[in-house]
């Protein structure tokens, strides 16, 4: 018995040592959970993780003290789908100033150094998809990024923590829980993909689908080789109202690209020196950069006259070379597109054909023109031209990114084009409103920058404003309106539209635009568009422009208008016939607008049916005056004043 019990001993000692230490049962408890491992989506987690009192020490206003900040924003996949093109907003509300964020950019275009003191939305980059576990076997590296933030908030000093309001997904189809604190430096949110959104993304889609937006910006790489590559830029104009003329396109490289050649287009400043003195000087080394266009992170791209579509070396690329006009496809579908090419030379460790990134950041924009904020380019599938040998196929880009820029308004922009108005019934002018298009510091020592604009006489229409005084101070004595001093100053606008309402009758009732150019700058192909809450169904005919009714959105209260073919021109401000004492002649174009109240019952044009409550010139919406002429004394026909500013405009034409 004792040497069997010995051997079962031996035999327990042999087995418990041979035994796979991974299939054995162990004692040891479990390693605690961490929060990311109960989310069962996307799992958000911003830390503050430092900062410091900066310089100058602001006894005073301690509210506007500077500090350094250091964070981590970690965005992480667990679910069961790869994100694509993952954005994230971050609350920030301490008026943060963004100094750097590694592995993202800003989604608005913004290029850091940046306020961001509203909260802003970040893209990924270079990594802008996430894959799950499954595909990666749990590999961070594939499912995880950390973007660490440094910048400068205010008036948050320690013990306190400058914590963001909110951190969340700003992709389509998700939400997310109400973020939670660990601690006083950490927010932590699970995002899960909402049941009931309908995506038209199915599973295994590689690229996401194209977007729409009031403007499109694609980057096509069309040629591709192991430390260079040819890229076409393609801009699509989609919004009725929105053009741009002499447009401007920036962005910023991110691996220290630099343009080689282009044609189609060409950077505004032609210069290598950042080449030169940068590492692609040390990489390139036989490289003769007096050749290369441009080095610059942020290069600024210009269009070229049509003078040059013919060239052989710097056109002859579909839709170029039109003087930066992109018109709207209402107008000229043809004309709604602007396209350029550009060779673009890469820099280590991005030496493979394969290794492509596209620029971030993109502005663009034009003179009296809407603003646009465009968003990061997204990966989409590869785009298709027209084959050049003339076949009926087509040839696809190596890899296509694609850019959605949106008309936006700044809360603090000012218009650049103004409105008067004036009617058959009154004799006075409602002009323009003070400092419509802004006004410089010094201009309150000489004029008023917040009295109400003085009612005019309508020949004055006809003048500058600064040839106007004499008449309005007359004109407010002979009729007994208020005479301030100083005097309103001017609206400072370089286009005005007068508004008339000529006519008003039972049957129907006209209305007369005029167009005056102030600025130095003829307008090629010009457009024009006003919105009425309810005359437009009744609009009949314009007699001096092409004219349409244009239904938005649904709703048909918008008139467009443009000149007719050979008239579509709208001059620049000139000289008068005597320089030396006559005042400048602005450009004028002007029609006559008929209406029948017959589809429109009710309607009251006197009480402001008649007018418009939003005008538009070449995309820009005008600043409109903030009263009516008054029809306490109505009149049944034109006035003499009326006649006489008509005759006197067709004259001066």
């Amino acid at each position: 018995m004792a040497s069997i019990s010995v051997f079962n001993l031996l035999l327990l000692a042999i087995l418990t040592t041979t035994i796979p230490s991974s299939l054995s049962q162990t004692a040891d408890a479990p390693s605690p959970a961490s929060a990311s491992d109960s989310c069962n989506g996307i799992f958000l987690s911003y830390a503050y993780t430092g900062g410091k009192k900066l310089t100058p020490d602001l006894k005073t206003d301690r509210a506007r003290q500077p500090y350094r900040f250091e964070s981590t924003l970690t965005v992480l996949n667990n679910g069961l789908e790869d994100l694509k093109s993952w954005r994230v907003f971050v609350g920030f509300q301490h008026d943060e100033y963004l100094v750097s964020a590694s592995n993202a950019v800003l989604i608005d275009g913004t290029s850091l150094p940046g306020s961001v003191e509203n909260g802003t939305v970040f893209a990924g980059f270079p990594m802008t998809d996430l894959k799950t576990a499954i595909e990666t076997a749990g590999d961070l590296t594939q499912m995880q990024v950390q973007v660490k933030l440094v910048g400068t908030q205010f008036g948050v000093a320690s013990p306190n923590v400058p914590m963001p309001s909110n951190i969340s997904l700003a992709n389509d189809g998700f939400s997310c829980s109400k973020p939670t604190m660990q601690g006083t430096n950490e927010m932590q949110v699970c995002c899960t993909l909402n049941p009931n959104f309908k995506s038209n993304i199915t599973v295994g889609d590689e690229f996401l689908p194209r977007q729409s937006g009031d403007l499109t910006i694609m980057y096509d790489v069309i040629r591709t080789y192991e430390a260079n590559y040819m890229a076409q830029v393609t801009i699509s104009n989609h919004n009725s109202l929105g053009r741009l003329d002499n447009w401007k396109l920036s962005w910023d490289w991110m691996q220290n690209e630099f343009i080689y050649s282009m044609k189609g287009a060409y950077p505004a400043v032609v210069d290598s020196s950042d080449c030169v003195f940068g590492p692609q000087g040390v990489y390139y080394k036989e490289l003769d950069f007096a050749n290369v266009l441009n080095c610059e992170r942020r290069p600024t791209i210009i269009d070229l006259p049509p003078t040059k579509y013919n060239d052989t070396i710097l056109g002859l690329v579909p839709y170029c070379c039109r003087n930066g006009t992109i018109l709207p496809p209402l107008m000229d579908a043809s004309k709604s597109i602007s396209s350029f090419q550009m060779e673009v030379y890469k820099m280590p460790p991005n030496l493979n054909r394969s290794e492509l990134f596209p620029p971030q950041n993109w502005k663009i924009n034009g003179t009296l023109n809407p603003d646009y904020k465009c968003g990061a380019p997204v990966r989409v599938s590869p785009s298709e031209f027209p084959d050049k040998s003339g076949l009926p196929l087509n040839s696809t880009a190596m890899a296509s990114w694609q850019v959605v820029c949106n008309i936006t308004q700044h809360k603090d922009a000012l218009p650049r084009c103004c409105v008067s108005f004036s009617a058959y019934y009154n004799e006075s002018v409602v002009p323009c409103k003070t400092c419509a298009c802004g006004c410089s510091r010094n201009t309150d020592r000489t004029c008023s920058t917040t009295a109400p604009a003085m009612l005019l006489p309508p020949e004055t229409l006809l003048v500058p404003f600064e040839n106007r005084t004499v008449k309005a101070k007359a004109w407010a004595e002979i009729k007994h309106l208020p005479n301030p001093d100083p005097i309103p100053c001017g609206d400072n606008c370089g286009v005005s539209i007068n508004w008339h309402v000529y006519s008003d009758y039972s049957r129907g009732w006209t209305a007369r635009i005029t167009l005056f150019n102030w600025d130095e700058t003829n307008f090629v192909d010009w457009f024009a568009a006003v919105q009425m809450d309810k005359a437009v169904p009744g609009f009949e005919k314009m007699y001096s422009f092409n004219g349409s009714a244009l239904e938005l959105d649904g709703v048909n209260n918008t008139l467009f208008m443009q000149g007719l073919e050979g008239l579509n021109y709208l001059v620049a401000e000139a000289d008068g016939a005597n320089p030396e004492k006559d005042p400048r002649v602005p450009g004028k174009q002007q029609s006559v607008i008929s209406f029948t109240k017959k589809l429109v019952p009710g309607i009251n044009v006197a009480a402001g049916d008649g007018f418009p409550t939003k005008v538009f010139f070449n995309g820009e919406e005008c600043s409109l005056p903030s009263i009516l002429p008054s029809n306490s004394h109505r009149k049944s026909s034109p006035t003499i004043a009326s006649l006489v500013l008509l005759l006197l405009v067709f004259l001066l034409v």
